[in-house]
């Protein structure tokens, strides 16, 4: 919420679909295993609302990239964006070209976060090896004009972040079985003490 609100009041900054994307990652990513789940939608909104912003305007933003990503490929995007003769064939192509085209462009965290979102879904393989990764990653800070550098060390923050949150889960996880399992047993303990033994009926 600090970011957006920084961002929000920021002279240079301009809203964008892909940023969309990636405040709505961030999101659903960190507050996945919340609880109460219905609670998740209603926090959403407050947070969008605080800085002006419409909440459905960034889940449908951010659903309309992820549904055009899966079906593309990141070297098809990126001839698109560097050839700007043609027009943008979908919405990933036009918002990464606006970004190419604005001048300043007020880069972000969330940004980045929404690039990497839709690296994940155009090249699932290849995101996941560090090499390759770093690769695309230098070929989009090209040609979106940005510094490589930068978004290369907010997306090492966000997927450590994101590993953390998992291990954190796992453990939370093991503490709450451990905790039935003793409620259970201490259950159980009751009832056996509270339940009075049975004798055989005595016959004269």
């Amino acid at each position: 919420m600090v970011e957006m609100h920084l961002l929000s009041v920021n002279a240079d900054f301009r809203y964008d679909p892909i940023y969309a994307l990636g405040v709505v990652t961030t999101f659903d990513r960190f507050l996945q295993g919340y609880r109460p789940e219905q609670d998740k939608e209603s926090i959403f909104n407050a947070l969008c609302h605080a800085i002006g912003s419409e909440p459905q305007t960034y889940r449908q933003d951010a659903e309309r990239l992820q549904s055009e990503a899966i079906h593309l490929s990141v070297d098809d995007v990126l001839a698109q964006v560097k050839h700007v003769d043609g027009a943008p064939q979908n919405s990933i192509v036009a918002s990464l070209r606006q970004v190419a085209t604005t001048s300043p462009f007020k880069y972000s965290r969330l940004f980045a976060i929404g690039i990497y979102n839709l690296l994940e879904l155009m090249a699932a393989d290849a995101i996941k090896e560090e090499a390759r990764r770093t690769e695309m990653l230098n070929q989009l800070s090209e040609g979106l004009n940005l510094s490589a550098d930068k978004m290369q060390k907010d997306l090492e923050l966000y997927r450590s972040n994101l590993d953390k949150m998992t291990q954190a889960q796992i453990v939370l996880e093991d503490i709450l079985k451990a905790d039935r399992k003793k409620r259970e047993e201490r259950e159980k303990a009751k009832d056996t003490v509270t339940t009075p033994p049975t004798t055989p009926q005595e016959f004269s």
